[in-house]
């Protein structure tokens, strides 16, 4: 059977591609796959730890068996209008991802109605610095079909747990300069602290099960940004 194999961030620079196609066993797995790559890049091996797979878009182990057709995408840590890459609508909610500069304003918009007594708005913005270097700029990319789907779901969650009545993600990728938004988060609620609450997981979830990457240049070298995956998602090394 074959694969076709999705490299993403820094492991996209160990191969030296963004995708591959595999040819494989029958009966391969996920460690099967996993183990073809690693045996000829030997970084992989000992990223293994942190390295989370995917399959058809949905996180698996390394037993996940495969089928001929697959997509399988290697995943590093996440780092945590018009023109979207993807987006989806519902009365309740709106999650996109575009390349254009974002608009708080324009979500809220979306969002908000005459029965909301809270509407938190938060961006995530570039910094100049990090640990004393300067910051020139950050590219960011994702795995769209996957990312929006945790999007989706984790604001499903998000309302049914905080009985908030709208939430709403945007999030940039491509190249974004110093003070631009890279994401933002609006909640709309009956009350505050329900908004609050809600807002906060938001962004700490994001940034730990959404597949997005972002690498950040200074004026001395870059580097990808390398975060942490929830403790659920499953990675590429056996305990």
């Amino acid at each position: 059977m074959r694969v076709q194999v999705l490299f993403f961030g820094q492991l996209k620079d160990i191969v030296g591609r963004s995708s591959a196609s595999a040819d494989l066993p029958e009966d391969a797995r996920v460690e099967t796959l996993f183990a073809r790559f690693a045996s000829e890049y030997p970084k992989l091996r000992q990223m293994a730890s942190s390295i989370a797979m995917a399959r058809n878009q949905e996180f698996v182990t390394l037993d996940e068996p495969l089928a001929d057709g697959d997509e399988v995408a290697f995943m590093p840590p996440v780092s945590g209008g018009s023109g979207w890459i993807a987006h989806t609508e519902e009365p309740t909610s709106f999650y996109a991802i575009t390349e254009e500069p974002l608009d708080p304003r324009a979500l809220v918009e979306r969002l908000q109605t005459g029965a909301d007594g809270a509407v938190i708005t938060f961006e995530g913005v570039t910094r100049n610095n990090t640990k004393g270097r300067t910051t020139l700029h950050l590219d960011y990319e994702c795995y769209a079909p996957m990312a929006l789907a945790k999007m989706q779901q984790i604001g499903g969650e998000l309302l049914e747990k905080h009985g908030i009545r709208a939430i709403g993600f945007v999030h940039r990728v491509g190249r974004l300069a110093i003070q631009e938004a890279s994401v933002v988060i609006v909640v709309c609620s009956a009350h505050r602290q329900a908004a609050y609450d809600a807002s906060l997981e938001a962004i700490n979830r994001l940034k730990t099960l959404v597949p997005i990457w972002k690498k950040e240049t200074f004026a001395d070298g870059e580097v990808w940004v390398e975060g942490a995956w929830d403790d659920a998602v499953p990675r590429s090394e056996r305990p």
